[in-house]
């Protein structure tokens, strides 16, 4: 990125972090994720070659540090002090993203993948029962990964979109748009249910207590601004 000729703070950070996909980054660094294959599973229409040069680019900068796995082949991306400052940035721009972006979606938006490794991470192991769970959801109108399998044992929680030959406990069928609603908090599960636009067949307790365990996102909570103005945004775009 041409940076801005200009000593302001505000230029100096945007042409470290202002790039196309490196706020992404940021965002899954912060989440937790640190192995190369694992950002691209969260960015999966980023590219290989792309992903690796915005993480030299943040390496460079002093934001992350790329440390050997011990025993193991490959690399783990960590964030430095630095890196872990820009925490409430990406914190803002999400509340403010959930308050001021969140227009209907394009079928384009809707990333099947990016949403799994969502409700992977989301999940509330907690509120299923102890020892293994199998969960598949299948999304009806798509024809590649339209079948992923949730592997629940104790606290890890593995997703895969292969049957892993093991007894499912739980279906649920539904569309990728359903479902990024009720991650966002637009609709309710049990509503869903209750409309069918989320079919569940399994054993009673899981259906139940699914609002409980199933992954949302952390600012579900948070109110939709005006709708003029929301409006004039999505038009902009």
């Amino acid at each position: 990125m041409a940076g801005y000729g200009q000593f302001c703070p505000v230029a100096k950070a945007t042409e470290i972090v202002g790039e196309k996909w490196t706020l992404l980054v940021l965002r899954e660094l912060l989440l937790g994720t640190t192995r190369f294959n694992d950002f691209q599973r969260a960015m999966s229409r980023m590219s290989p070659t792309l992903l690796a040069k915005r993480l030299r680019q943040l390496e460079a900068a002093g934001i992350v540090i790329r440390k050997k796995i011990s025993g193991q082949r490959g690399y783990e991306y960590r964030l430095t002090a630095a890196g872990k400052e820009l925490a409430p940035l990406v914190e803002v721009l999400a509340v403010w993203g959930m308050r001021w972006a969140r227009s209907q979606l394009t079928d384009d938006e809707l990333d099947v993948e990016f949403l799994m490794r969502e409700l992977q991470r989301r999940l509330q192991t907690e509120h299923l029962p102890d020892g293994q769970t199998v969960i598949c959801l299948i999304f009806d109108e798509l024809k590649k990964h339209k079948a992923w399998w949730v592997l629940v044992d104790d606290d890890t929680v593995d997703v895969c979109t292969e049957d892993p030959g093991k007894e499912v406990d739980l279906y649920l069928n539904s569309s990728v748009r359903t479902v990024v609603q009720v991650w966002e908090g637009d609709l309710e599960i049990p509503a869903a249910l209750r409309n069918g636009s989320i079919k569940a067949h399994g054993p009673r307790h899981l259906i139940r207590s699914l609002p409980e365990w199933f992954g949302v996102c952390l600012y579900k909570d948070v109110r939709r601004g005006d709708p003029i103005l929301m409006q004039q945004i999505s038009e902009s775009h």
